[in-house]
């Protein structure tokens, strides 16, 4: 028992391989999970709380095996060995110091060459995760970034690494092809009109709700985000936020409607990793704000079909 606990009372996300207790075994996993229990700059009154999504995933996941009969009846366990490293070591109320550990932690997991999984915490991680990755590999990279909200704000707060602004960082960054961008899913009034001209301006892609509704079906709108975020780029990284998703499927979000189905929502992402992605986020769970912790459990369907479709790529290569 012992050597499922990654911290605390907490085990490892989906049984996974202990990496903190045996870090030797790291060259031997295909998939990283870790976690980064961090949230800066608060969006609404006193909305908070995400900084425990990665604990609570994690005592969600252990409900769950790695057999998906909807998908042909795969067994991820039986084709990917995952391994769970733990948290990032973030400093509370101190967003600078906080991003350069992230960026370290990350880098170290990009150097394994594995598949990696981060939980947030809020969508201000996904900026470092995506620096240390064109960092550590030198590679030109497209995004998928499936949300309600552009994410692309000049700051939240004054904070210009918090939850509204990775994305804006992320124009600004060296090695992220704008043109490769796609906003996917976004929808809503808690948008403003600057957040869909900047990213306009800048040469990103927007895929609304309305774009994913109107197209013939969910495969063909996740392969054209794809081919738009794979042209003229080395890799894709894809990132998740829970508030995609209608309220009504993520209770430990913010409320916001009019969203994907949490049956849209795999789907999408078994697409996108079955074209071959090179990592991953999910961010924005609040377990506090759901007292049935569903959108904790959620998590391990998104992971799981994740590297079902990431299965599918490397039987492609």
């Amino acid at each position: 028992m012992e050597d499922s606990i990654i911290y605390g009372n907490t085990p490892c996300f989906l049984k996974a391989v202990n990496l903190v207790k045996y870090p030797e075994k790291a060259a031997e996993m295909d998939v990283t999970v870790y976690g980064v229990p961090w949230e800066g700059a608060v969006t609404w009154g006193d909305y908070t709380g995400c900084e425990l999504g990665p604990k609570v995933i994690r005592l969600s996941s252990a409900r769950y095996s790695g057999y998906l009969p909807e998908l042909d009846h795969i067994d991820v366990f039986e084709h990917l060995k995952i391994g769970d490293m733990g948290d990032v070591a973030v400093t509370p109320a101190d967003p600078e110091d906080t991003m350069g550990k992230i960026r370290q932690f990350s880098s170290k997991v990009w150097e394994k060459n594995t598949f990696p999984i981060a939980f947030g915490g809020d969508h201000g991680i996904t900026f470092p995760i995506v620096k240390s990755l064109i960092e550590s590999t030198g590679k030109k990279v497209g995004i998928i970034h499936l949300d309600a909200h552009y994410d692309n704000n000049e700051h939240s707060n004054g904070d210009p690494y918090g939850r509204g602004a990775p994305f804006a960082r992320l124009y600004e960054t060296d090695g992220v092809i704008n043109s490769s961008l796609v906003h996917f899913g976004i929808h809503g009034p808690r948008n403003k009109p600057e957040n869909g001209r900047l990213a306009n301006d800048v040469g990103a892609v927007t895929l609304t709700i309305h774009d994913i509704r109107q197209s013939s079906n969910i495969r063909t709108i996740a392969h054209q985000a794809y081919q738009i975020a794979s042209a003229d780029t080395d890799v894709v990284y894809l990132s998740i936020c829970s508030d995609v998703l209608d309220h009504a499927f993520n209770p430990g979000g913010p409320v916001d409607g009019n969203g994907l189905t949490s049956y849209e929502l795999l789907n999408i992402v078994h697409e996108i990793t079955s074209l071959g992605v090179i990592g991953m986020d999910y961010v924005e769970v609040y377990p506090q704000q759901d007292g049935n912790d569903f959108s904790s459990h959620f998590a391990s369907y998104v992971a799981l079909y994740a590297l079902a479709g990431h299965i599918k790529s490397l039987q492609k290569n």
